[in-house]
């Protein structure tokens, strides 16, 4: 990747409607050659995909959550199945699997606390693998990755 490449990169990270027209001219290129380095980002797997920013609190999920969880069952069909059923949840908008402890933080945005407890020992402490669960109210965003 160039600087161009970073350049258009930077312009659809921001906003991922621009027109192939506005986009050339953010980074200084005429419309055909900008469209071949977006086609090639995209090919090159660099361009993963387009999609909507949504508000949380207007689509009913303003109540988030950061959700540590630690397993006590490491094989890895159990690793796998935990994997597949967090992942699987409509409530859970984001999952890392860590080094160390925790083994998981996973981000959950539902309406509201008692959505949040439903879904916290109904679903996510149910699971057998699960021997820790530390639930992190977020209080304020801050900065998120576009």
């Amino acid at each position: 990747m160039d600087a161009l490449d970073r350049a258009i990169v930077e312009q659809l990270s921001q906003d991922g409607r621009l027109t192939n027209v506005e986009l050339a001219q953010r980074v200084g290129l005429t419309p055909a050659p900008c469209l071949r380095r977006v086609k090639r980002l995209e090919a090159d797997g660099v361009i993963a995909g387009y999609r909507a920013r949504i508000d949380p609190a207007a689509a009913g999920r303003g109540f988030e959550v950061m959700v540590s969880v630690e397993i006590s069952i490491n094989d890895l069909q159990t690793v796998e199945e935990l994997e597949r059923a967090i992942t699987g949840y409509d409530e859970v908008v984001e999952i890392h699997r860590l080094f160390g402890r925790p083994d998981y933080l996973i981000r959950v945005a539902v309406e509201d606390s008692a959505t949040f407890e439903t879904f916290l020992t109904t679903k996510l402490m149910a699971l057998r693998a699960v021997a820790r669960v530390d639930s992190h109210l977020i209080m304020k965003k801050l900065k998120t990755s576009a």
